[in-house]
Formats: structure tokens, sequence, C-alpha cells
């Protein structure tokens, strides 16, 4: 019986960004942007040596996040833009520094770009993960490694710029062509999120059509319509909308 030899999933961080980043700083703490040994690293992490797969996999995804650099042969040293987000007093430079992270990673880049407006469903996302090269049990954790880094860093939170702004308006037009009454309510709302929102069961197996909404402030909302989408649902989930108003009338007076 001849071997197979095993197939490799492409590389992909091991741990999301936010442990990642709360790892590089502990090492800053220690070590500030100096170089040091990779084995002195690791024990800042939290291990005896970088003598193991656990430590060799921890440091490679800060390196993959643009974390630690590699300043010479058998030293890492912590990035300047760790630093930087470590004192910067605007939550918008922290937040483009983490955006920068997410993206340095050139698998993370790739689906960003590809899904700028928001996620696919688990399932959309898994299936193009092992179409990648990934073997099924790597692709489901390195989707919910990708989910996580992605939520932290919001990704999707971030307001559009006017290039996206202009894509994501023709996307409504389109998506609202194909319902007869535009001004009817979505089947979900998922207020100040961009990421996926956990839909019920019921829905999950249903095709529906995720409509983005620029909201005040930056923020964007998503809606969630299924299809098909009849009549009587419009009514009722507009019955639903004039209940929520009416609440909010209340609690104002």
């Amino acid at each position: 019986m001849v071997d197979v030899p095993r197939k490799k999933s492409p590389r992909f961080p091991s741990m999301s960004l936010d442990e990642a980043l709360d790892r590089a700083i502990k090492v800053y703490e220690k070590e500030r942007l100096h170089a040091a040994a990779v084995d002195i690293v690791a024990t800042h992490i939290g291990y005896k040596s970088a003598n193991n797969g656990s430590a060799l996999a921890a440091l490679a995804s800060l390196r993959y996040y643009g974390l630690l650099e590699r300043p010479k042969e058998g030293f890492l040293a912590v990035s300047k833009d760790v630093e930087s987000f470590r004192y910067a007093p605007e939550e918008e430079h922290r937040q483009a520094l983490l955006i920068k992270f997410l993206k340095q990673p050139p698998l993370y880049a790739e689906l960003l770009e590809k899904y700028a407006t928001g996620l696919p469903s688990d399932a959309n996302l898994r299936y193009e993960l092992i179409q990648r090269g990934f073997n099924p049990s790597a692709a489901a954790y390195a989707l919910g490694v990708f989910k996580r880094s992605v939520d932290f860093a919001g990704f999707y939170d971030v307001a559009p710029t006017p290039v996206e702004a202009e894509a994501v308006e023709g996307n409504e037009q389109s998506t609202f062509s194909r319902v007869d009454d535009a001004s009817a309510a979505p089947a979900l709302f998922a207020a100040g999120r961009t990421t996926p929102v956990a839909l019920p069961q019921s829905v999950e197996h249903e095709d529906f059509d995720r409509i983005p909404v620029r909201l005040p402030g930056g923020r964007r909302s998503w809606l969630v319509i299924p299809t098909p989408f009849y009549s009587a649902d419009k009514v009722r989930l507009k019955a639903q909308i004039d209940l929520l108003l009416a609440e909010d009338e209340d609690d104002a007076s």
C-alpha cells in the first residue's frame, strides 16, 4: 500500500488578531522595539522556548499580522505599528492600525477585498477555503479565527469611502428593484453591525438578500430579506416597525 502524502493547508494565522495583538504588546512592554532572540520572545508570550510547534505557530501568527518583524536571522522585534497602536490617543488611528494588521495576511486581504460589503454565510466561506486548498477541519478552524479577527478589528463598522458608498448605493437600488414595495420592512435588522448576524435556523436555509443601509454617524445596518418575499410579509413587518416607532415615541414622551 502506497502512502499518500498528506496535503498541507495554506498558511494562515493560528490565533485571532485580538489575541496576537495582546501578545505583541506583552513583548513590547519587555523589549520595546529592540530585537531579541526568538527564544526570549517566545518566553514573553508564555512559552518556555521556541522549540515546539505551539510556540512557533504563535510567533508565526504575530508575523503574519505584521506585529513582529525579523531584523536578522534568529531575532524578532515588535513593529513600530504596535507601539503606535499602544499609545495612539485617537480611536480613529487605532482603528486604522487594526485594519492594517487585519489585512497583512494575504488570505485575509483577498477575502476582505472580495467581500468588501459583508461576509457571506459560514458554509459559503468554508467551501471557498476548501477550494483554496484547506482540508475541511482546517477550513473550519481558519474560518473561526478569521471571523473573530474581522469582528475585533471592526472592519465592516468603518464608514465606506465615497467610491465604496457609490458601489453600495448601486447595490441597494438593484436589490430593492426585486421587491415591489421598497418601503417594506426587512425580515431581520442588524443595526450598527455589518458582520453577519446569527439568523434563526428557519431563515438560514432560505435564500435571502442582505442589503446595506447607511446610517448617521458613519454607521451601517443590514437588511435581510427572504426570497420569496410576499405582500403578506410586508404588511406584517411594517406593522412590527410601526410598533417599534410607537414605543420610541412613548419613551420620548
